[in-house]
């Protein structure tokens, strides 16, 4: 057993304690960022004349070393080691000597495993905003191929007022862009270096955090030791927008669940990410997008265990936090691996816009403009709300739109039909008759769709800060 602390004691740890509270089997994934961290604090402690430029030199080629071994398959990582920095600091030790004993000067696990939190953090919201951004150009890329790809609109589940599918799949393109957002609010406020903190108080060696912070890209250095090794809010504020992204997954999957369908035949999905029955020959499942929708409960959980293992902690650290690691792991694999699935998924979804079409039309999603037709010809909207509500009730009794009824027919609801109405209530005109932004006319969607890629264009994260 590898310990960083065994000085003070006589005794041997029990296995099983030990076994509860090393972290090695989880916080192995730390070890690049834990290098790179390491890394830069001998090199400060070099600049400062702490350590000696020899001495850096020899730590800094034995941490190379030690990675390049391990990823080359060549250095386990076991649980010999009590977590990922006993295992580096030991083969440190091992292969340079004396050095390697001076790596640590300055520096304690806290500081030590809240950089490696904020460094492995930082990069997966880079990833996770990438994976945004490969959602957003999916999406555009639809819009434009869909602006006169005419469906019904839906309320309560009921189908409500014709759009197109370049306006329906636009409220998600506004969902996963301040998603993005989310990101680099995120990214803003957590970009500060914790290293240097010690245990909780600092340290009297004369550290420039500056300069760390500088090396490891970060703005600047934390300015609260306490509050630098016992801050876990860049990890709720992460796992929360992990859980709205998932959410946002969820109810996208719901509609590509419904859609498919047998009822609605709106889609069909790709063979890559459909399964079969082992019984029923017929069936192609919408697993993936199913999984996606039971997985965001799994997000929502991790959240949760974090917030509330953070209750209760008095400053500074806690033997607690380290409990953020599996939880916080779980949450980027899952919804990292749901938002790059569910794209390339949406990227080879077949919509069917015959079924769409037929599906607005029959669902009389042209009542509303059949009602403003009349009002437009004099009558007062409460007459024209029950006179076209009357004439829904007439087609549900003959299994036809409005727009199949004769002209004559139509009278009998009202004289004030006229010829013009067909022209009135068509989907089309429905449609190109909602010119307001954010409404779905073509006109107004390609306005949307131009911006939608400024923003994709334009997108970055921390780029004005770090020059």
């Amino acid at each position: 057993m590898a310990q960083l602390w065994g000085g003070r004691f006589t005794g041997s740890i029990n296995e099983l304690a030990w076994n509860f509270n090393a972290s090695i089997s989880f916080d192995k994934r730390f070890l690049e960022v834990d290098v790179a961290g390491s890394k830069a604090h001998a090199t400060m402690l070099a600049a400062k004349g702490i350590i000696t430029e020899q001495e850096k030199n020899q730590i800094l080629d034995g941490l190379d070393s030690i990675l390049r071994d391990v990823q080359a398959g060549n250095l386990e990582i076991t649980t010999k080691y009590e977590d990922i920095h006993s295992f580096l600091e030991a083969n440190l030790i091992e292969r340079v000597g004396d050095a390697g004993k001076k790596v640590h000067t300055g520096r304690s696990r806290n500081d030590q495993v809240a950089l490696d939190m904020r460094l492995y953090a930082r990069s997966e919201v880079l990833h996770m905003s990438d994976l945004l951004l490969n959602m957003l150009k999916c999406l555009s890329g639809i819009m434009k191929d869909n602006l006169t790809t005419y469906m019904p609109g839906f309320t309560h589940l009921q189908k409500a007022q014709p759009v197109t599918l370049a306006h329906h799949l636009g409220a998600y393109f506004e969902m996963f862009k301040r998603d993005a957002l989310r990101m680099k609010d995120i990214y803003e406020r957590m970009n500060y270096c914790p290293l240097g903190a010690g245990a909780l108080a600092g340290t009297t060696y004369p550290l420039d955090r500056e300069y760390t912070s500088e090396l490891l890209g970060f703005y600047g250095p934390t300015l609260n030791s306490m509050d630098s090794v016992s801050d876990r809010d860049y990890l709720i504020e992460f796992m929360s927008a992990l859980s709205t992204i998932m959410m946002h997954l969820s109810r996208f999957s719901e509609e590509v669940i419904i859609w498919n369908s047998n009822e609605y035949r709106f889609v069909t999905i790709d063979d890559a990410y459909s399964t079969g029955s082992s019984i029923m020959p017929q069936k192609k499942n919408p697993d993936i997008a199913e999984l996606v929708r039971g997985k965001t409960g799994r997000v929502y959980g991790d959240l949760m265990s974090l917030l509330t293992t953070m209750k209760g902690i008095p400053l500074a650290y806690n033997k607690d936090m380290q409990e953020d690691k599996e939880a916080f792991f779980d949450a980027i694999d899952n919804t990292s691996n749901c938002l790059a699935l569910f794209t390339d998924m949406l990227a080879t979804i077949k919509f069917n816009k015959d079924a769409m079409m037929e599906s607005a039309k029959m669902g009389f999603t042209n009542a509303t403009d059949a009602a403003d037709y009349l009002v437009n010809k004099g009558m007062p909207f409460r007459d024209a709300h029950s006179v076209i509500g009357r004439l829904v009730l007439g087609c549900i009794d003959k299994s036809c739109a409005i727009d199949d009824l004769s002209l004559e027919e139509l009278k009998s609801y009202s004289e004030l039909f006229e010829e013009d109405i067909y022209e009135a209530i068509s989907l089309e005109t429905c449609v190109n008759k909602r010119i307001t932004i954010g409404g779905p006319s073509p006109i107004v969607m390609k306005k949307v769709i131009a911006s939608n890629d400024r923003f994709i264009e334009e997108y970055s994260i921390g780029n004005d800060k770090e020059e």
